[in-house]
């Protein structure tokens, strides 16, 4: 029988069975790190849990002492400390399962999607990942999940079957549209504020092989780049996901020699077809940007697609891109070190029936810059749609603003249901 561990001697975690990590101790800084510098979280221990009955533990041993309750797979979306409180690792948690016959994968709150990826690739299907390999799956997911083939099969969250969801009052629950489905709608979307997803279900695609990568022009061309993608994007079909990436390119020699430390407006792609209708559908940007600096586009397996992402210290979101806007996103990136504008559209705007609360679908373009530029928000303020997305949201304060008024109002309710004295209150939680 596992030893209760003793934290100061005030906090015990009877029956848990991983490693703990206490202030002062090696491994205590590396544990409580996320990827955010912002975010410098010091709880009372840092536990890495093996499996559910461990979370549980961890998740009961909070509430028996009244303190702060977090989880953390891979710190990506870790925008809150969890100060003087419980901190739950599920990095050891990464089990990926994969049916072919049914397309459909099941997941541990550790796994990463590189590790879907390249379960899922030997049968020809893929999942609605993200930007990164290293990215968590399930955080990713409740937030919604923008994917670079999402303009083809809609959000990471729409994907999502079934759910087993720990409560606040620890007991374990299986949620989908037969089982507890007011939670199983929230959980699509609505961030991780209503229990902890102890494993997750979602829907994988037959796709194999895209056309993907990054062409590089000089930023003299942002403007024109930027105005001949405002009127192309309008015919593109939805196999294709594009953004334009103004960007400072590092000076070492990791960086391609022909694009090494400039200043580059860079167009980045996802096609799910062939290379030459890409290059066909890709031409009138080509033309408006003139020669490319380097062209890395090429075919390969959906499963060694990395298309990185940019960090976000600012994001908005825009339904009309007007002159005057492309001429403020060409006057931040002076001041920028990236700004990255991504078109959305697609099955992302035409949700089904029963889809979750990810708002904002008719969204056409999001700008996320990665540098703090003092005045920026004002300047895009006139021409954004006010709305917010959960994946990029930095602000826990403006949590409700990633959803419209009607699915907000449905989330506190399910929040009042499920959770109805607070316990999950660190990171985007709905209010009650």
């Amino acid at each position: 029988m596992s030893q209760p561990y003793t934290i100061q001697d005030e906090i015990r975690l009877p029956g848990f069975t991983g490693p703990v990590h206490l202030p002062g101790e090696a491994g205590y800084d590396e544990a409580r790190r996320s990827l955010n510098p912002a975010v410098d979280s010091r709880p009372a221990l840092v536990a890495e849990a093996y499996d559910a009955a461990d979370v549980r533990a961890a998740l009961l041993a909070a509430r028996a002492n009244g303190v702060p309750f977090a989880v953390q797979a891979t710190g990506h979306g870790t925008h809150t400390a969890c100060d003087g409180g419980i901190l739950v690792k599920t990095a050891p948690m990464a089990s990926v399962l994969v049916d072919p016959a049914r397309r459909i994968a099941r997941v541990g709150p550790g796994a990463r999607w590189g590790e879907v990826a390249a379960a899922a690739a030997p049968f020809g299907l893929a999942p609605l990942s993200g930007s990164s390999p290293s990215v968590g799956v399930v955080g990713y997911t409740l937030g919604g999940g923008l994917g670079w083939l999402g303009r083809k099969h809609g959000f990471a969250a729409d994907s999502v079957v079934r759910a087993e969801v720990l409560l606040a009052d620890g007991r374990q629950v299986t949620a989908s549209a037969d089982s507890h489905p007011e939670l199983f709608w929230a959980l699509r979307g609505g961030g991780g504020g209503f229990g902890v997803v102890t494993s997750l279900e979602f829907r994988l695609y037959p796709v194999s092989e895209v056309f993907s990568g990054f062409a590089y022009f000089p930023v003299e061309v942002a403007a024109e780049l930027l105005t001949a993608y405002r009127d192309w994007i309008d015919d593109a079909p939805d196999e294709i996901s594009t953004a334009v990436v103004l960007r400072r390119m590092p000076g070492d020699e990791g960086t391609p020699a022909a694009v090494r430390g400039r200043h580059v407006a860079m167009v980045k792609v996802v096609h799910t077809g062939p290379a030459r209708e890409a290059r066909e559908l890709l031409a009138p940007l080509w033309r408006a940007a003139g020669p490319a600096l380097l062209d890395e586009t090429r075919t390969s397996t959906y499963a060694a697609t990395a298309m990185g992402g940019t960090p976000n210290r600012h994001m908005d979101m825009f339904d009309t891109v007007p002159d005057a806007l492309i001429g403020t996103l060409v006057r931040a990136a002076e001041r920028a070190q990236t700004v990255e504008i991504r078109h959305w559209g697609g099955a992302l705007g035409r949700p089904g029936p029963d889809a979750g609360p990810v708002s904002h679908r008719s969204t056409r373009l999001s700008a996320i810059v990665d540098t703090v530029v003092p005045g920026l928000a004002e300047e895009l303020r006139p021409y954004a749609n006010g709305g917010t997305f959960l994946n990029f949201l930095a602000d826990a304060a403006r949590t409700a603003q990633a959803f419209t008024a009607a699915d907000y109002a449905g989330l506190r309710e399910v929040k009042r249901a499920y959770d109805p004295d607070g316990f999950f209150r660190v990171g985007h939680v709905v209010s009650r």
